[in-house]
């Protein structure tokens, strides 16, 4: 619309000429952008300008188009919408709990580009020929994946998985129905016992939000160090350390890889480790870490916790063939204590399905596994498994029997 382009220029020009950062002077932008509209209703009384339509609106589309990411913010700002992805500028997808649904937007290429160049402007990652992929945090949290010709056909491929974090703790995931009461007191003694907990799930299962409910439990005296790709844990501890990856430069030096990062976390005086998923050979440094008495968790893609197990003892493989499976399996079933597995049902719920012991015993390359809480007739209940570790539970004044033989009131699913 010619009224909406015309206000856009003007504010443009204002912000330019008071040499403001959309980034980082939003509030300045809006009061600039509310001025801009009051302004031209103000001069149409007197003018021929073109008809402003909805104020409300426009200075909203203004504003996005200004200071936030253009036809794409409203579905950032849609709490419902929990990824937004664009195939080629004519079709752009979002999923809800419901399911994927292709949207109204339509944009050109000119478009996607620079709202993909203005994405990764404060994150200092970089996208061109001779590195066509990127992964990248936004400011809000949420995690941008970018893929462009000629990896893809034609069009440049654009994911943007929002941070939607539902729950902060174990009691609000309890409050959503993701897993029982039970079930979190628990995973609650058993953060506070130090044991290694492994969170394994399917892409969007709800992985990351059970992790940083994992991770409030961990008392406060403790030094947390955590490593990822991107930023997406957001942990509310007084002493935490946050580290994610870095891309090579454009001479193709300077990376540093999640194995690195691992590395250097045993480095700084860690009481307890976070990796935010494993999907390399840094699952090899990570066992030795765990292996070496420094408590940790980690996230992993699997379709199961017996699968999840299987996998971290394959992961460390890649990591140079002077690694042996004989190596591994034991450093394994030595390393990982508890493996929770979340999955989303029939209905787009994200729920917890099985929670696993590992007592550290292998039968030929098999390790042996324990079943903690079992789903039944679509309620996560009690097994008859045991943890291992009862003594880490002792010292932490936590009665493991009357924990899980007397759980405290199931609630509800």
């Amino acid at each position: 619309m010619l009224a909406v382009g015309i206000v856009e220029d003007e504010v443009r020009e204002q912000v330019r000429s008071r040499a403001l950062d959309p980034a980082v002077d939003a509030a300045a932008i809006r009061r600039i952008v509310d001025d801009v509209v009051a302004s031209y209703s103000q001069r149409r009384l007197t003018t021929s300008l073109p008809d402003l339509g909805d104020a409300t609106a426009t200075a909203r589309e203004v504003y996005d188009a200004v200071a936030g990411f253009g036809p794409l913010q409203r579905y950032l700002d849609d709490p419902g919408v929990e990824e937004i992805w664009i195939n080629e500028p004519g079709r752009v997808f979002v999923a809800r709990r419901a399911g994927p649904e292709l949207t109204t937007t339509v944009l050109a290429d000119r478009e996607v580009r620079e709202l993909v160049e203005r994405m990764l402007k404060t994150s200092g990652r970089r996208l061109d020929l001779s590195a066509p992929f990127v992964d990248a945090s936004l400011p809000d949290g949420s995690r941008l994946h970018v893929v462009i010709p000629d990896v893809t056909r034609r069009h440049w491929a654009v994911n943007i998985r929002k941070f939607v974090l539902s729950a902060y703790s174990l009691d609000e995931l309890v409050a959503l129905g993701t897993l029982t009461r039970a079930a979190a007191a628990f995973l609650d003694a058993a953060v506070a016992a130090g044991l290694n907990i492994l969170v394994a799930g399917g892409t969007q299962a709800g992985k990351t939000t059970l992790l940083n409910c994992l991770a409030a439990a961990i008392p406060a005296r403790e030094r947390v160090v955590t490593c990822e790709e991107v930023f997406e844990l957001r942990l509310s501890l007084p002493d935490v350390v946050a580290m994610q990856t870095r891309p090579p430069n454009l001479e193709g030096t300077g990376e540093i890889t999640l194995r690195r990062l691992v590395k250097e976390s045993l480095r700084m005086r860690p009481d307890r480790l976070i990796v935010g998923e494993v999907r390399q050979e840094e699952c090899l440094d990570l066992l030795v870490a765990l292996n070496s008495g420094v408590p940790g968790m980690c996230s992993l893609h699997a379709n199961s916790a017996r699968e999840a197990i299987t996998k971290m003892c394959t992961l460390p493989l890649l990591a140079g063939e002077n690694v042996t499976h004989a190596f591994v399996v034991p450093t394994v079933a030595n390393s990982v204590d508890v493996v929770v597995h979340i999955a989303r049902d029939g209905q787009g719920r994200r729920i917890v399905s099985e929670i696993v012991g590992v007592p550290g015993r292998v039968e030929g390359d098999v390790i042996e596994v324990a079943d903690l809480f079992v789903t039944r007739g679509g309620r996560l209940v009690r097994a008859d498994g045991w943890p291992p570790h009862p003594e880490r539970f002792v010292a932490t004044g936590i009665d493991l029997a009357r924990l899980l033989f007397s759980p405290p009131d199931e609630g509800s699913r």
